[in-house]
């Protein structure tokens, strides 16, 4: 009914299910429920129980809407992960399990992406398949297997919408133009498309700023907004641009299908400013109160030593010196401890995810159904046509929905290892997506003007996954390699360094001389070479696979020329 356009970004969201299944059974299968079974429960630890002063209100809604509360000290979040070596009489690795997990999941996405992508070059194969086409289409389309009138009228419809696109193919391929005229029309687009980029970014840098005003003065003391203007804004330009930057595309005169992706390309660029000036808000904040607070390694020995003097306070101000005394019990929730900023990072990503989920399904409910109710049943009593003039019933948005559900994937790989539950919280967005979309397609939207061929390969969306898998993977190897963990919080507290828990497996668990081997094969002097053999090879199958296709394009031109002779004699 819609053309293959917004069939493509189906097929895409529900390729996106699948991966997302697949990181959610790893995370949930290995973090997740050991953790909850074999290790040690709640209120058993200072960093498993919410603290004294924070019990009254642990279980408000607002509170765990916002993550907080019992929310922060559970299994959702890393600072509950113990880092006792093994739990469970199963004596379970979690420390290790976490890591390999937290990289695992990253591998896995590289492989499935790029696999993907191969697999739809092959498909695509090179060459044209308009030779002919209205005929194959009129003699060759209909399935005289079909004996349900529902599915009848599918193909019907279906059949239909392939004629209008071959048309407009074909209308592209005939049409003439004033390149004058033209290029001064892109010109202008593409100088509104950068000033609205440059004001999306002024908008989100004064915002910051307000963010970090508001976070020193005291968040209690402001309201809702305040408190989520960073989330809000974020989420409303995102909803707001893309149908800016779709105005502007009208002015360049292109065939559909370069549109689509020069406004892909658009809503990529303001995403992708939106998602780096998040983090740099972030990094911003942590420095604005390093300003105000000691370095890490610092405030760390103050809590240690604050710690020590509060266990000697159990023992009326004097530390026994019979050590062999009976501990005195004290609550979980009474101990001090020290930051977690693991977990906040956790917390802010999962935020962002929720908020921009509601965001998206308040848009639909009010952008496309609220609007089609108006328009069905207010035109019979208006000044002028609703359906075809303003504000007519809305088209699916495929531009702003593919970036959209490739950006919070970005967020989901980027923040799932300080936060595990958040596949489990995609899936569920995903699942409802499809289901909510799908009826908000056939229900409220209409088929665009120009209903225009996609390509056989989503290889376009796939590259901009794969970019945004790459710088969303960069933040991530920086915390394990370069950023000490929180000493108080997490399975990989008490170590310099995240990456260490791999050293310490080797060194308890595999033999000696296996630790040797792994350590000559992780030796940089060997993996730069390896890399650049990789580098070289993909450079000379690539090069390989363009001669390939290129063979095959001359050899069908030769074949058409050949049968055309033969039709002439």
């Amino acid at each position: 009914h819609f053309g293959s356009s917004v069939a493509s970004y189906f097929i895409f969201l529900r390729w996106m299910y699948g991966i997302n299944m697949i990181l959610f059974g790893l995370t949930f299968g290995l973090v997740m429920v050991p953790e909850a079974l074999m290790g040690k429960p709640y209120g058993s630890l200072p960093r498993k129980t919410v603290p004294r002063a924070e019990e009254a209100s642990a279980m408000n809604f607002a509170t765990l809407w916002d993550f907080s509360g019992f929310a922060q000290y559970s299994v959702l979040f890393y600072g509950y992960y113990n880092n006792q070596r093994t739990i469970g009489w199963l004596k379970f690795r979690m420390p290790l399990s976490y890591f390999l997990v937290g990289v695992g999941t990253i591998g896995y996405s590289f492989m499935i992406v790029i696999r993907t992508m191969a697999r739809n070059a092959n498909e695509d194969g090179g060459g044209d398949d308009t030779s002919f086409n209205f005929s194959w289409k009129m003699f060759t389309s209909w399935d005289y297997l079909i004996g349900n009138p529902e599915t009848a009228d599918n193909k019907f419809a279906s059949i239909t919408t392939s004629f209008k696109e071959a048309i407009v193919e074909e209308q592209e391929s005939r049409k003439e133009e004033n390149i004058h005229l033209t290029r001064f029309l892109r010109v202008l687009a593409n100088f509104l498309a950068l000033c609205t980029l440059a004001g999306s970014g002024y908008l989100i840098f004064f915002v910051v700023r307000r963010s970090q005003k508001f976070a020193l003065e005291g968040l209690e003391n402001y309201g809702w907004w305040e408190r989520n203007e960073v989330n809000m804004v974020m989420s409303l330009l995102g909803m707001f641009c893309p149908t800016l930057f779709d105005v502007i595309s009208s002015l360049e005169n292109y065939h559909p299908r370069i549109a689509l992706r020069w406004q892909l390309g658009r809503i990529f660029a303001l995403f992708l400013g939106n998602l780096y000036t998040f983090i740099i808000a972030l990094m911003d904040e942590i420095n604005l109160k390093a300003r105000y607070l000691p370095p890490f390694a610092i405030l760390e020995k103050i809590v240690k030593y604050n710690m020590t003097i509060w266990e000697a306070s159990l023992y009326n101000g004097t530390i026994p010196e019979n050590s062999t005394a009976p501990p005195i019990q004290v609550d979980p929730a009474d101990v001090p401890r020290g930051p977690c900023w693991e977990t906040m990072v956790g917390q802010e990503f999962v935020r962002l995810t929720v908020s921009d989920t509601m965001t998206t399904y308040i848009t639909i409910l009010i952008g496309d159904f609220l609007r089609a109710v108006f328009v069905r049943f207010f035109n019979y009593c208006w000044c002028w046509d609703l359906e075809y003039g303003f504000p007519s019933y809305s088209e699916f948005d495929i531009s702003g929905n593919v970036l959209g559900l490739i950006f919070n994937q970005g967020m989901i790989w980027m923040g799932s290892f300080y936060a595990p539950c958040l596949p489990a919280i995609n899936v569920f967005r995903l699942h409802t997506s499809m289901y909510l979309q799908c009826w908000a397609v056939m229900c409220c939207n209409v088929p665009q003007e120009r209903v225009f061929k996609a390509s056989r390969s989503n290889n376009f969306y796939m590259a901009m996954l794969l970019f945004i898998l790459f710088l969303s993977t960069l933040p991530a190897v920086y915390t394990i390699v370069s950023i000490p963990p929180s000493f108080d919080c997490g399975p990989f507290s008490g170590k310099t360094r995240m990456f260490e828990v791999i050293s310490e497996t080797l060194e308890h668990d595999f033999p000696s001389w296996f630790g040797k081997v792994f350590g000559y094969a992780s030796n940089p002097g060997l993996i730069l070479p390896f890399i650049l053999l990789m580098v070289l090879s993909i450079y000379y199958l690539n090069a390989t696979s363009k001669s390939y296709k290129e063979a095959n394009l001359e050899l069908k031109k030769k074949l058409q020329s050949v049968r055309k002779r033969e039709l002439l004699i």
